[in-house]
């Protein structure tokens, strides 16, 4: 193959992302930093919450980390692009969204049960509401970009 096809198949590859945008550009950025300080912030709290109280509110400090783990997930999801990382990054907001749901609504129901509490507590709410509001707007920019990408 000589440099001239491997530039062509090169620019073949790219055509979607470049004649749409990637699902990391534009209003895409933003979704990448917040869920980038999300992963941080979940991390960092569960890392230290699990090493040092881990018997005071296990189930809470586990959720916590599962969150940082799905906050990570997204993040390198819309950074790499591309189809497959798209769909990925759709099913993880998905998954994100359900788990906001069941574990706001099971701390309210049950506040027993969280000695303490997770970045998902309440919906939320110790976080301004963004673990809810996160996804959605993922989802919906996910969304978008798929019809973006299927159109001229």
């Amino acid at each position: 193959m000589t440099s001239g096809e491997a530039g062509r198949v090169a620019d073949t590859r790219s055509e979607p992302e470049s004649r749409g945008g990637g699902i990391a550009s534009g209003p895409g950025k933003l979704l990448v930093t917040l869920y980038g300080i999300f992963t941080v912030g979940a991390a960092s709290r569960s890392i230290v919450q699990l090493t040092t109280r881990f018997d005071e509110a296990p189930l809470a400090y586990v959720l916590s980390a599962v969150a940082a783990l799905v906050y990570a997930f997204i993040t390198v999801s819309l950074v790499r692009g591309g189809e497959g990382a798209r769909k990925a990054a759709f099913g993880c907001c998905c998954l994100e969204l359900a788990g906001v749901l069941a574990v706001g609504t099971w701390t309210l129901v049950e506040p027993s049960a969280f000695p303490d509490a997770t970045v998902w507590s309440d919906y939320g709410m110790g976080y301004l509401f963004i673990p809810v509001i996160l996804p959605v707007t993922g989802l919906m920019w996910l969304r978008r970009r798929t019809r973006g990408a299927a159109g001229p």
